[in-house]
């Protein structure tokens, strides 16, 4: 065991020993999401480095602390992404970081959200064991899938060591296209178009003007662009709106109003929310930045069989996440006493009381 790795192992016995909690954290680039940060700092910076890569397989194992734009750049040099697209809302980022937020940018409506790209983690659990899941490692017995368990866990139920993550080749050919459009329009649009084999890979809708990005093989793009029509964009700028839209640059999250992050049926109608909203995902996600009471937002959203996030921001008394189902909730703190029955790591940041 290397003495960083045993650092690391050393300090959650000794936390779960004493029952003081540990904040484990990356780079702190998502510090702003999620409920509150309580503990002493566990940083995961110093077990960093890619650890097996395979272009080929199309895999890559990272330890946690290793830097996202290196992860990304060693895969760049081969051709290949990530396809889920972490967001990096500040230099710095972690895979350990994108892996446990499990949060996924505009290529998600056709490439999958982080946990479809997990194949396998190892893991320090809350008594400071080392386990291994997924992948060629191990199987889990208890017959829980682990590793994807860990994707957006926040590091609630174990700090993750490494992970190994399914890549893909970059795509031939991108182009984007804008439409303009009001809101209902782009809605319906979307899904016709999703029920098409159009190479559509991105969407986002805000203002009036609906963008769409398409990408795969450059005579299916091409064919593509024929049949949506639009205004095309010139690459450089478009590279740089779909960065800002994954990373929350674009000027539609600037602004006073808490944006909050509402995941829908691709197919429900307009939210009648008061505020702007930024549509993505195909319809399945919608942006919400508004000064609204939190129960009216969170009632429309179950009403169109989704959730509602306070993604950055405004009140967190009312609960950044979506309250549980009571057998959700059950779910979810026997999976947290099983693997921290200490709850020493990073408690209280997804739920009050887990």
């Amino acid at each position: 065991m290397s003495d960083e790795l045993q650092r690391l192992a050393d300090s959650i016995r000794a936390a779960a020993a004493a029952r003081s909690p540990l904040r484990i954290r990356g780079g702190g680039t998502k510090d702003f999401y999620g409920q509150a940060l309580a503990g002493d700092l566990l940083d995961t910076r110093g077990y960093a480095g890619i650890v097996d890569y395979d272009p080929t397989e199309l895999y890559a194992t990272v330890r946690a602390g290793t830097p996202l734009a290196a992860l990304e750049a060693a895969l760049g040099e081969r051709g290949q992404m990530l396809a889920f697209e972490p967001p990096r809302f500040a230099p710095g980022g972690t895979v350990g970081g994108a892996v446990a937020s499990g949060l996924a940018g505009p290529r998600r409506q056709a490439a999958g959200g982080v946990r479809d790209f997990v194949l396998g983690v190892r893991m320090l659990d809350g008594r400071g064991d080392d386990l291994f899941f997924g992948g060629q490692v191990m199987k889990n017995v208890a017959g829980y899938d682990v590793s994807r368990l860990m994707a957006g866990a926040m590091g609630t139920l174990g700090l993750i060591l490494e992970v190994t993550l399914k890549v893909l080749p970059r795509p031939a050919a991108e182009a984007t296209l804008r439409l303009e459009m009001p809101e209902d329009r782009a809605l319906e649009t979307l899904n016709r178009w999703g029920g098409k084999p159009l190479p559509v890979s991105a969407s986002a809708w805000s203002g009036g003007e609906l963008t769409v990005r398409l990408s795969g093989a450059a005579a299916a793009v091409r064919a593509a662009r024929g049949k949506l029509g639009g205004e095309a964009m010139d690459a450089d700028a478009a590279a740089r709106f779909w960065e800002g839209i994954r990373d929350h640059r674009d000027p539609f999250f600037a602004g006073d109003e808490p944006p909050w992050r509402i995941s829908v049926p691709s197919t429900a109608a307009a939210l009648p929310l008061p505020g702007d909203q930024m549509i993505e995902w195909g319809g399945a996600l919608r942006w919400l930045r508004t000064q609204a009471d939190a129960r009216l937002v969170r009632d429309a959203a179950s009403k169109a069989g989704g959730h509602a996030t306070l993604f950055r921001g405004g009140d967190k008394s009312v609960g950044v996440f979506h309250p549980l189902a009571a057998a959700v909730a059950r779910l979810h703190r026997n999976l947290k006493a099983e693997l921290d029955p200490a709850g020493i790591l990073n408690r209280g940041r997804m739920y009050a009381d887990f």
